[in-house]
């Protein structure tokens, strides 16, 4: 059916032969006119993002062909979907989806959203942002070339959905080595990036009867609309110079935390010591769990970095991390390291969703860090990202009189404390209009609304050379406005 080829015309003239395929179908024993289904089922495809603007379709003489109907049948479809605006047919160019007709939003729900669509500027430092010019592509090339010229049957199969064990098995000893994290390869899940370990782990805590999830105040708003489609109910516990106000957790009633320990998104400070025994204290007392999201401790200098969480209570942490931040998003790899009896629980779940990773990028990944190159790019760019992180805190001294930068001296941004009368807002605006992009504190608040103003500088894909101009244009909207 699906193998009648069309004819077109290219932009020389020469006819060229085209085969273009359109998952429809007909229900000959309806009332309704074979005319109509094909517009209600072409219009149904393209309102629910099926097809994209853009998309080409068959030509009429082709779906009357492969659908078996009269092309004028086909005809009447797309005439009546064109006036509606869903098709737009072009002389040379055949019937596309119309550029009109919208998409769906793919926009990831950990991106932060953005409350204005930015213009194009020169300085991007809003968070959200990873590294990646600085992809490591041979080291990460040869890896995949040993991979796959020494991959059997079984390396080329379905891989296991808590992920290949050989990958699970050198990712725990990685973790074990660099973050203290104790956990079993069975323990270990490797997933789709860090979002759909929250995923499962939300799944997991609404099954077991868990309504809510407490979440840092500041924190990631991507995180928290996350979580609250998930079906939990967030729970928003202040940060202080110490970290999560734990004292307040105990008091909230809910029996679930998801917490940055290692360096608090966005402020930069850590979870201190007597608080982290407080808080294993406390998911002991209640019989709850914590969820740690390591997101950029590769980043931190050896004065700012903690032993990961976990490694205080395996019994009560979920450890979390992924490879978006120290290596690329687009690989999607992530990993989950949760008590035994949790994680049989988030298997199952797991083993509803899907068949597991791309095995490959697994085994890529494996390799990638048994011969060492994951150590040595993450040597690289943490000292890279120090250099940054200290120009930042001289143009902020030099430029930005009256405010001081919070947390330790590493990470992906910087959390800059603004004088109490400054306008946030019209900071932002002002910073606009010379070309800057950043958010405000108020931007990753939840409810705490005693913090004082804020701005929020990411330098992870801004260098040095950058960072002096940006900080200045800054500084002369921070002037404007009445710094």
């Amino acid at each position: 059916m699906w193998d009648r080829p069309s004819h077109t015309t290219s932009a020389s003239g020469e006819e060229t032969t085209l085969s273009l395929q359109l998952a429809l179908t007909l229900d000959r024993e309806s009332r309704l006119p074979l005319a109509v289904q094909i517009r209600n089922s072409l219009r149904k495809l393209i309102e629910d993002g099926t097809l994209w603007p853009g998309t080409r379709i068959p030509s009429s003489r082709q779906l009357a062909l492969d659908m078996g109907v009269s092309r004028s049948v086909v005809v009447e479809a797309y005439e009546q979907l064109s006036a509606e605006g869903y098709l737009q047919t072009r002389h040379g160019s055949g019937t596309t989806v119309s550029e009109r007709a919208g998409a769906p939003d793919t926009t990831s729900r950990l991106v932060p959203p953005d409350p204005e669509t930015a213009p194009e500027a020169m300085w991007d430092l809003r968070t959200g942002t990873s590294n990646v010019m600085d992809f490591p592509r041979q080291e990460w090339i040869r890896s995949m070339a040993a991979v796959v010229a020494d991959a059997g049957h079984l390396e080329l199969g379905y891989s296991p959905p808590a992920g290949v064990p050989l990958t699970r098995r050198v990712l725990t000893g990685y973790l074990g080595r660099v973050r203290g994290v104790r956990s079993r390869p069975e323990d270990l899940m490797v997933t789709a990036g860090f979002a759909q370990g929250l995923a499962l782990i939300c799944r997991v805590l609404l099954d077991r009867g868990h309504t809510t999830l407490a979440v840092e105040d500041p924190g990631h708003p991507g995180e928290r609309e996350f979580v609250t489609s998930s079906g939990l109910r967030v729970v928003g516990i202040p940060v202080d110079e110490d970290g999560l106000r734990v004292d307040l957790l105990e008091r909230s009633g809910v029996r679930a935390v998801l917490l940055t320990p290692g360096n608090q998104f966005p402020t930069g400070v850590r979870l201190c010591v007597p608080r982290r025994e407080r808080l294993i204290a406390w998911a002991r007392e209640v019989g709850g769990y914590i969820i740690e999201d390591d997101f950029d401790s590769a980043f931190l200098h050896r004065s700012d970095r903690l032993p990961a969480l976990q490694s205080l209570a395996p019994d009560r942490v979920v450890y979390a991390g992924s490879a978006s931040k120290t290596l690329a998003p687009a690989l999607r790899l992530g990993w989950l390291a949760a008590p035994s009896e949790l994680m049989a629980s988030v298997e199952y779940v797991r083993a509803g969703w899907d068949i597991g990773c791309s095995g490959l990028e697994q085994l890529t990944f494996a390799r990638f860090i048994d011969t060492g190159a994951l150590d040595r790019y993450q040597r690289q760019l943490r000292t890279e990202l120090h250099r940054r992180r200290q120009t930042v805190r001289r143009q902020v001294e030099a430029c930005l009189p009256g405010a001081r930068l919070t947390g330790g001296e590493s990470g992906l941004q910087a959390y800059v404390q603004l004088p109490p009368h400054m306008a946030e807002t019209a900071l932002l605006r002002a910073a606009r209009r010379r070309s800057v992009l950043t958010r405000g504190g108020a931007f990753y608040t939840l409810s705490d609304t005693t913090r004082p103003p804020a701005l929020v500088l990411s330098y992870a894909t801004v260098t040095c050379s950058g960072l002096g101009p940006s900080m200045a244009a800054l500084g002369a909207a921070y002037r404007e406005v009445g710094g």
